[in-house]
């Protein structure tokens, strides 16, 4: 069994192994869920301006048949403590939109030389998503289940699709299920 206090220690190395050897995703499992989400990997002075924990939401679109999704900006107030999500106009912060589909096709940046092996699972693209121009539309989130057959603990890595360009980032991240997708953005 996966131990996540123990991925949370890794390196940004031993996640990139992680996201290699990680197992497929049934993408309707992740149907109208939510997950929480923790940033692994990123420079502390990073973190501090950003934040350590988010919250993911999956929606299949009844119209489009797309499954979509959204982050949700949570109160930083520890990854033990419960989450509390910040609020805009009375709703949950959303931000960062993206469709999920298969990471086949996506080519992989390289990291230390080499390209990433993601192609097996999923891929939260942003460009696809309803984002305003801006650095978020070039984002890509190939994310991994850590078991077999089992969607509730995700491994995700972060990289920008810059035109042919592709910049690998430091930031990798968790996500462990949370239950049912709460509010719709």
């Amino acid at each position: 069994m996966m131990d996540v206090d123990a991925i949370h220690r890794m390196s940004t190395d031993e996640l990139a192994r992680l996201l290699e050897g990680g197992h497929p995703i049934d993408a309707a499992a992740l149907d109208d869920t939510e997950y929480r989400g923790t940033s692994l990997g990123m420079p502390g002075w990073l973190e501090r301006l950003t934040w350590s924990k988010f919250r993911k939401t999956f929606h299949r679109d009844p119209k489009t048949g797309a499954l979509r999704g959204w982050n949700v900006r949570l109160e930083q107030n520890g990854r033990e403590a419960p989450d509390v999500p910040l609020r805009k106009g009375g709703a949950p912060f959303t931000f960062g939109h993206f469709v999920v589909v298969s990471a086949s096709g996506y080519r992989a940046p390289r990291r230390r030389g080499r390209a990433v092996q993601f192609q097996h699972g999923l891929m939260l693209d942003y460009g696809l998503g309803k984002n305003p121009l801006g650095p978020l539309r070039a984002l890509r989130d190939p994310i991994v289940a850590l078991r077999p057959g089992d969607p509730t603990l995700l491994l995700g890595w972060s990289y920008l699709e810059l035109g042919r360009a592709l910049v690998p980032t430091p930031s990798f991240f968790t996500l462990e299920h949370a239950g049912p997708l709460t509010h719709y953005a």
